[in-house]
């Protein structure tokens, strides 16, 4: 199979070719900027609000609920750190997950360092939430609780409408980092009792740039970027009309066709898992079996270095990775693996491969077979496998 294979969406999607065409005139021709009066930057500003109607849709939301960001991590940090900024006279407790994104995890680090203290709950062994835990972990000045909808590396899907009743009968905000979630699975703000949440046009086949954050009306947080009246001054900064133009078209393209991508998307991953699990020894999938990301798939193989593995792949024309694209230059293990109770030796060995809607089965077949070749080609070399082999064999 000569053409690359790639099955790393988890870290960015292909932009849909409809999105593209729905961009391109606001490059060139609709190039006004929407915060003027004059009548020539009414096209752009009409694009701005159409696109924040759909996604406020999408999400159940009001349409003045959606602010328009420059991505996942941007939304991230303006919900804890303006939540901090905000609430902090009522109360310096945050709650979080051992299992957030790096945007989470080290705007806590941050957080912690100007006086807040932060509790990060911990996960069972397939990176679910322990809600006991949660319950346990509020406080009478706990002013926020962040848990994302969908772990980035393992895919678990969490209870969010649990987390947003816990957090509603507390009085408590409750934030979701949603960036591998939107307009993949079905996300209702109301019924989650979500206050605050993030997303990412990249992860949906939209434009990379451009992501959203959505506040509850009522909520009282501060702008993140200062500067300009935009989004209701809320967000400052010019905006990038062609990049919200794609993802409010991404996210009506995702939406529509979710109930027919996630049965397709179901269909390839599973496949995947049986093949992985059946046929090379010494596997084991990461996360929920079921309760997952419908294009979501995580492994760990013992007795293999996670690079190489990577690179062995790359050179089969397959692009995966060893968890998130965020850390792919860290030498140690995932975190989120290590949280589900993995030891280091395990985690280090750990492969995602997400799919989508133009993966098709002979590809998913062929990524198997190749991996099948490459972990025994490692494995051959390994002194730890050998020893392995030769104790069990007396």
């Amino acid at each position: 199979m000569a053409k690359t294979i790639y099955l790393d969406n988890a870290a960015t999607t292909m932009v849909n070719p409809k999105v593209v065409d729905a961009m391109m005139p606001f490059f060139t021709e609709y190039y006004g900027n929407p915060s003027s009066i004059y009548s020539f930057a009414g096209k752009a500003k009409e694009a701005v609000e159409d696109a924040r109607a759909a996604i406020a849709g999408i999400l159940g939301a009001k349409t003045e609920e959606i602010y328009f960001t420059g991505g996942g991590s941007e939304s991230d940090n303006w919900a804890l750190k303006a939540t901090a900024e905000m609430y902090g006279s009522k109360g310096k407790h945050i709650i979080t997950s051992t299992i957030e994104h790096h945007a989470i995890l080290h705007t806590c680090d941050y957080l912690e360092k100007q006086g807040f203290e932060i509790t990060y709950v911990g996960v069972d062994e397939n990176g679910r939430i322990k809600l006991d835990e949660l319950k346990e972990a509020i406080r009478p000045d706990t002013i926020l609780i962040s848990v994302m909808a969908a772990n980035n590396e393992i895919g678990t899907i969490q209870p969010l409408k649990e987390i947003g009743a816990i957090a509603k009968e507390h009085g408590i905000l409750f934030h979701t980092d949603a960036v591998q979630a939107f307009a993949h699975i079905p996300i209702n703000v109301d019924e989650m009792n979500i206050d605050m949440l993030s997303a990412s046009g990249h992860k949906i086949n939209g434009p990379k740039g451009i992501g959203i954050m959505y506040i509850r009306k009522g909520v009282k947080i501060g702008s993140f970027i200062h500067g300009g009246a935009q989004e209701r001054k809320r967000r400052a900064g010019t905006h990038n009309v062609p990049g919200i133009v794609g993802m409010g078209v991404a996210a009506k393209i995702a939406t529509e066709e979710m109930q027919e991508r996630m049965a397709y998307e179901c269909k390839l991953r599973d496949h995947l898992i049986e093949r992985v699990l059946t046929e090379i020894p010494y596997s084991r999938l990461n996360g929920d079996r079921t309760n997952r990301l419908p294009n979501n798939t995580s492994f760990c193989f013992r007795f293999i270095e996670g690079e190489s593995m990577l690179i062995l792949l790359d050179q089969a024309g397959i692009c995966g990775s060893s968890g998130s694209a965020c850390t792919s230059g860290s030498l140690d293990p995932s975190h989120v693996l290590l949280a589900i109770g993995l030891p280091h030796e395990i985690a280090h060995g750990s492969l995602r491969l997400t799919l989508s809607e133009q993966t098709t089965m002979e590809e998913i077949d062929y990524t198997v077979d190749e991996l099948k070749k490459i972990i025994e080609r490692l494995r051959s070399m390994s002194p730890l496998y050998e020893d392995f082999v030769k104790k069990n064999a007396n």
